[in-house]
């Protein structure tokens, strides 16, 4: 009887432990723009401050797209984006907020 309810425990735990560990976002993020995306930064809505670049050292040309996944272990689905272009081009900085848990993908267009 004890290893039953030992088992049963065990399967309990188990499930309750992967409902609460939050999934990954992933999207794909595509530069509908004629220039070049050379920061992307994502923080949660209502966050004071944006999380490090996305891109590192590297840049969205124009038409390109990326996979993008988020895995800051947070349960959220709304996320605030912020795109910087490169300093020759005639775009501005441009920032946005969308629910990322109901996107497959993001263009960003100007």
């Amino acid at each position: 009887m004890k290893k039953i309810v030992l088992a049963s425990l065990v399967s309990v735990i188990a499930a309750f432990s992967t409902q609460a560990h939050a999934e990954d976002l992933v999207f794909t993020l595509k530069n509908g723009t004629d220039s070049v995306l050379t920061r992307f930064y994502t923080s949660p809505s209502g966050t004071s401050s944006w999380e490090e670049d996305v891109f590192g050292q590297d840049v969205l040309g124009p038409g390109e797209s990326i996979e993008i996944t988020i895995g800051d272990g947070r349960d959220v689905c709304d996320y605030d984006m912020r795109f910087e272009f490169a300093p020759e081009s005639n775009l501005t900085t441009t920032e946005d907020t969308q629910n990322l848990c109901e996107m497959g993908s993001y263009t960003i267009t100007q």
